[in-house]
């Protein structure tokens, strides 16, 4: 079942944050922020024992969408779950025009999602990671992208 984070979850967000992250893991406040910073949307995958398998995190600024995180535990990887956390943030985005992200060059798995999701390479970010590798600027052009354009050539 995917749900709306609540300051509820922090403890396991938290946990969870750190088992996938490791040194670049959110902290507790960090995870606090986007459950209820402005902008933000902040959806979780729970199953059916109550357990969280995934969440993903956007944050709205005009007519963009940053997508800021999304994760999945690895017992859950490849079932989907990725794919419908993603959907659920791209409902209600009609004010914007695109979704942006950023990935390391190094995430072969997430880049291939990212494609297979019609996300595009934009730009490059050399030395963004504490690894020192690439992060790859990807966008997605929302369907309020078209709207937005039609409603500018009638005015």
């Amino acid at each position: 079942m995917i749900r709306p984070a609540a300051l509820a979850d922090l403890p396991r967000l938290t946990a969870l944050e750190h088992e996938l992250f490791g040194a670049d893991a959110w902290n507790e406040s960090l995870v606090r922020q986007e459950i209820e910073g402005p902008g933000r949307r902040f959806v979780v995958s729970e199953d059916a024992s109550g357990d969280l398998d995934g969440y993903a995190v956007t944050m709205s600024a005009g007519d963009i969408v940053d997508l800021l995180r999304i994760a999945v535990r690895p017992a859950a990887r490849r079932a989907g779950l990725a794919s419908q956390l993603l959907d659920e943030l791209l409902v209600d985005t009609d004010d914007a025009s695109r979704m942006l992200l950023e990935v390391s060059v190094t995430n072969v798995e997430a880049l291939g999602f990212y494609v297979a999701r019609q996300f595009s390479v934009i730009d490059v970010r050399p030395h963004y990671y504490r690894d020192g590798s690439e992060a790859l600027v990807m966008c997605r052009w929302l369907p309020g992208a078209a709207r937005a354009e039609t409603a500018t050539l009638h005015d």
